[in-house]
């Protein structure tokens, strides 16, 4: 041993601690665990925002409410009006405390008489309901409707031994429309209508107001496919007759009229889809003077159902 070199070992009272600061703390855990990352991340994020050098942040995507569950109209002259018109409902929420005057009065009535249900709740509910609407503290739960399916509109001709006449809706998006076409098809005798599963109107409390409770009586089926659907009736032994501006038929001219029959009403100002044109087996159209460019589909309906059960009349 070199001379004036004193030899190395534990230091006495350090229990180990030398020892055991040589094993390490394990793996570096990643940015994200620490404890400083999210207030970093925010910092960065809002300078960033402060140069505008970030893209705007979105807005929360809103959650589509499903087409099963029910609906809720809100406001005292809307819920009166709907009541009046035999809209179906499950239950009329009431505000605590609401100063009653003759409309709510008369909801409250009607409902009990229909039995209605009757739910006394705070205004925290009633705007959760409404989503926020104008309620007046007065709102009415309406059930998810029940949609037939598409054969089954010929099957209720059948039991009525009649010749079918079902109106199908091709691009209608306004549920007042089909309120409109639903009261024009039940006065001339039609078994049905037809919507499309997708950019269609459903039968909402829009939809029931305007049929002035027609809906009640008339079946409503609804199909994937409005085209497939159409092709099914034909398959069935029906024919399919569309209305277009287009055409250089005149309604009256219809040479179907008296067969198993289906009537397409299209939207105001785009008319029938391509595909639903090529699926009708005659097109014809409503003649009109120069100052009118379309007719509304509720009307245009109308027009044509009537001369449909004219041309069987004759």
């Amino acid at each position: 041993m070199a001379a004036g070199r004193k030899r190395q070992g534990a230091t006495r009272g350090t229990g180990g601690k030398v020892r055991r600061s040589l094993e390490g703390k394990g793996p570096t855990p990643p940015a994200e665990a620490r404890h400083w990352y999210k207030d970093k991340a925010r910092a960065e994020r809002i300078t960033r925002e402060e140069r505008g050098g970030a893209s705007p942040r979105k807005a929360p995507v809103r959650a589509r409410k499903s087409e099963d569950a029910p609906e809720y109209i809100g406001g005292r002259n809307p819920v009166v009006e709907a009541l009046r018109a035999g809209v179906p409902a499950s239950a009329l929420y009431i505000a605590a405390r609401i100063e009653n005057d003759d409309r709510v009065r008369e909801s409250i009535k009607i409902a009990a008489d229909k039995g209605i249900a009757l739910l006394e709740v705070d205004r925290g509910k009633l705007d959760r309901l409404t989503e926020g609407g104008v309620h007046q503290g007065v709102a009415l739960q309406i059930p998810a409707y029940e949609y037939a399916h598409p054969i089954d509109l010929v099957r209720f001709a059948q039991e009525a031994a009649e010749v079918p006449l079902i109106v199908a809706l091709d691009g209608v998006t306004d549920p007042r429309n089909l309120g409109a076409i639903a009261r024009s098809a039940a006065a001339f005798g039609a078994h049905g209508l037809l919507v499309p599963g997708r950019r269609s109107a459903g039968v909402t409390a829009g939809a029931w107001k305007t049929s002035a409770g027609t809906l009640a009586s008339l079946p409503v089926a609804r199909g994937a496919n409005l085209t497939q659907a159409l092709q099914g009736y034909r398959e069935d032994g029906l024919f399919v007759v569309g209305l277009d501006g287009e055409s250089r038929t005149d309604i009256g001219d219809m040479t179907l009229a008296a067969e198993p029959l289906v009537v397409v009403v299209g939207s105001e100002g785009k008319g029938l889809s391509r595909l639903v044109r090529e699926a009708c087996d005659q097109v014809v159209r409503i003649p009109m003077g120069a100052a009118a460019e379309s007719l509304n589909a509720g009307v245009a309906a109308g027009i044509a159902l009537y001369e449909v059960s004219r041309l069987r009349r004759g």
